[in-house]
């Protein structure tokens, strides 16, 4: 699995010589609409890159599945129940805060409102992405929504 490197002019944190960082697990949704956009949200206030957009979701905690997790986050972050969870891609990206395991999973139904229940903003989008910043774990998603739509123009 290749390592997407985000701001590598920035030092990590809990790097020590001749040890490897620890993996963070997190388990993403990739909400797609049946008109093919999709959800993104912004980082909350007081977290790292906040402001950035991402697509929603959250850690993994002890003992939980990626599906499990992604279940609990976005019920506990915007306030929906999904329905199936389909293991799309996994990325692994260097951010200087933590190594982190993206699992990308799609969804196409859920039920409930969208309720940012942590002060985030959202955004129904298409390509290319009309919001900026984009979170650098989020770009490789688009460039792979590009490559299945067909699309050779830019992502973000």
């Amino acid at each position: 699995m290749s390592v997407l490197v985000a701001h590598g002019d920035r030092p990590r944190e809990g790097v020590e010589p001749g040890k490897a960082r620890k993996i963070v697990d997190v388990a993403v949704g990739v909400l797609v609409r049946p008109n093919g956009d999709f959800l993104l949200t912004s980082r909350p206030p007081g977290k790292v890159y906040e402001g950035y957009w991402e697509f929603p979701g959250g850690k993994l905690e002890l003992g939980e599945t990626v599906e499990q997790a992604l279940r609990r986050e976005l019920q506990e972050e915007i306030g929906i129940s999904i329905g199936a969870v389909l293991p799309w891609r996994v990325e692994l990206v260097d951010y200087p805060h933590a190594l982190v395991r993206l699992n990308f999973c799609k969804v196409f139904a859920w039920t409930g409102e969208l309720q940012m229940h942590e002060g985030q903003l959202f955004s129904w989008q298409s390509l290319p992405v009309s919001v900026q910043p984009v979170l650098p774990g989020t770009v490789p998603v688009l460039a792979w929504f590009a490559e299945e739509r067909g699309f050779l123009g830019a992502t973000h």
